[in-house]
């Protein structure tokens, strides 16, 4: 009797998924994917058959086979000469069908184990009960190494960086080459560069390309609130890493736990930072575990961490320089439908990380899908520059009267900025910030003229209106830095040791220099301020044709 049951429920349970196979053989999208600019090539060579439109994909059928293109990539003047029909997803059908079918599947099996139960139930409840508390409080401290798939080829740029990897990959593959030679790994390498440099990107690549396992762990998961625990996760951490080596430790944020150990006391995390400390110590560098750290805060770190025999190597991953930004902007470009010239986007992003490069990317590429455009364009990246780097600023509402300040206080600013050729492309009547601010060297001339660019908007509303409004604060702040830097410790004033009173004669000698500059050149303020008024934006190059008139 119970065998006739069982084989009973077994030809039901094969039926269901017979029926299974056969609706998702029937229902499934066998449709190819293509580009934009394949689909276009379709529809104007006429070989269109059909066409059908869903919420999430455009499908053209033709003589030769099915295609299909996400619906956010085409527009409908694409289609004027076809006959389209609304259609419904064919995937939720085959969710549907299926859902039911092994809503029915899963019902017998139920009933199937239920009857089972009811017989010995208590004693497998038991055991299942019994043997998974046992699994939880084992497992509960297991730390699982990460397979990585970020490769060297996925970043684009930090060539040197990529050299002084290459001898630590090397090691991980043929460990037996250096040993023979009586050479032996640091046991830890440190990465040091500002957020968003791909720090964590390159620890990655390293332990995809030596192939070996990649255990990751932030500073902070250590700082626990019980004392001992970080401490004991610093050991589980190492222990699993030395059972399966060759392997890569990789602790992000290490500033987070190994900070200096001053007066002030914090149990915890010293006991964190000293067990670290010692397993760094307690393991040779023949047996294949290499500590890659990364920090923006080296200056920060205990002294014990950067000594030899710990961190050996220390690895400074910094911003791009031009040539590797045109390389990570082609990284993520690749996939992006574009026409632009990628050097061009490069000299605009002064100053972006990997990161900011991403988002630029991606903004842009959105904005293009906003605006039903084919291709991302020049004029989208100039769009979404600012709302990367500053964050997207609403222009707050203003009278007639203040807008009126804030235009002429552009108008200024950009023209002067133009004058001297300073580096932006585009200026938003809702963002005060005109040029990015760089640390790199500059003449006494460059800094004069980044100090007239700060003092403008000032002088532009004085000729103007006789007086300036508040929001000069900040322009007004940076200037008198620049100027007391030029003095007090560039050795740019009239002497060396400048004497009383030698900032304020430098400040007010450059802001009558900027006052008489934009006297001599009203007309082109006021086509300036026209512009800004009816677009509230303005671009270099269209200034600088302005200039090239009159100059």
């Amino acid at each position: 009797m119970l065998e006739s049951k069982t084989n009973r429920i077994a030809l039901y349970v094969s039926a269901l998924i017979i029926i299974a196979l056969v609706l998702f053989a029937i229902f499934r999208d066998n449709s190819q994917p293509i580009s934009l600019s394949q689909a276009n090539q379709l529809l104007q060579d006429k070989s269109v058959k059909k066409i059908v439109v869903t919420k999430q994909y455009v499908f053209l059928k033709t003589d030769t086979g099915y295609y299909r293109i996400p619906s956010s990539q085409v527009t409908p003047k694409m289609f004027v000469d076809y006959k389209v029909t609304v259609g419904t997803e064919a995937n939720i059908l085959i969710y549907i069908l299926l859902f039911v079918v092994f809503l029915g599947l899963g019902s017998l099996l139920f009933r199937y184990f239920q009857k089972r139960n009811f017989q010995f139930g208590g004693e497998v409840q038991s055991q299942n009960s019994a043997t998974s508390s046992a699994l939880t409080s084992e497992n509960s401290s297991v730390i699982e190494a990460i397979k990585s798939d970020v490769s060297f080829a996925d970043i684009g740029g930090i060539s040197d960086v990529k050299i002084e990897l290459e001898e630590i990959i090397d090691f991980m593959k043929n460990p037996k080459r250096y040993k023979s030679f009586g050479a032996r790994m640091p046991k830890g390498v440190l990465l040091v560069g500002p957020p968003g440099v791909g720090k964590t990107m390159i620890a990655k690549a390293v332990a995809h390309e030596a192939e070996v396992p990649f255990y990751y762990q932030s500073g902070a998961s250590f700082v626990q609130i019980y004392v001992g625990m970080g401490a004991k996760r610093v050991h589980e951490l190492f222990l699993a890493a030395k059972k399966n080596a060759p392997s890569i430790i990789f602790i992000d944020e290490i500033d987070a736990v190994g900070k200096k150990r001053d007066g002030n006391r914090n149990d915890e995390r010293e006991a964190t930072l000293n067990q670290l400390l010692t397993e760094m110590d307690g393991f040779e560098g023949s047996t294949g575990v290499i500590v890659v750290a990364a920090t923006n805060k080296i200056d920060v770190l205990d002294s014990a961490l950067l000594r030899a025999g710990r961190f050996d190597r220390r690895i400074f991953v910094e911003l791009p320089t031009k040539k590797e930004r045109e390389s990570i902007l082609l990284k993520y470009l690749d996939k992006v439908p574009h026409e632009l010239d990628v050097q061009v986007v490069a000299n605009m992003t002064v100053g972006f990380n990997g990161a900011a490069l991403a988002a630029l990317v991606n903004e842009a590429a959105l904005l293009a899908l906003r605006q039903n455009d084919f291709h991302v364009t020049l004029e989208h990246f100039y769009q979404v520059k600012d709302k990367v780097m500053f964050g997207k600023k609403k222009l707050q509402m203003l009278s007639e009267q203040q807008k009126a300040f804030r235009v002429t206080y552009q108008a200024g600013k950009v023209l002067v900025a133009t004058y001297y050729d300073l580096p932006f492309e585009k200026l938003m009547l809702s963002n005060e910030n005109l040029t990015p601010q760089t640390d790199e060297p500059f003449i006494k001339q460059e800094l004069e003229s980044r100090v007239r660019m700060f003092l403008s908007g000032m002088a532009s509303c004085d000729i103007k209106y006789s007086e300036h409004s508040n929001n000069a604060r900040e322009d007004l702040l940076q200037a008198k830095d620049i100027v007391v830097k030029m003095c007090n410790e560039y050795g740019m004033a009239s002497t060396l040791l400048p004497p009383e009173g030698e900032q304020e004669l430098i400040l007010e000698r450059l802001y009558k220099e900027t006052k008489d500059l934009l006297l001599s050149m009203q007309g082109l303020v006021a086509k300036v301020e026209e512009v800004l008024y009816e677009r509230e934006s303005i671009s270099k190059n269209e200034v600088k044709k302005y200039l090239d008139e009159i100059f």
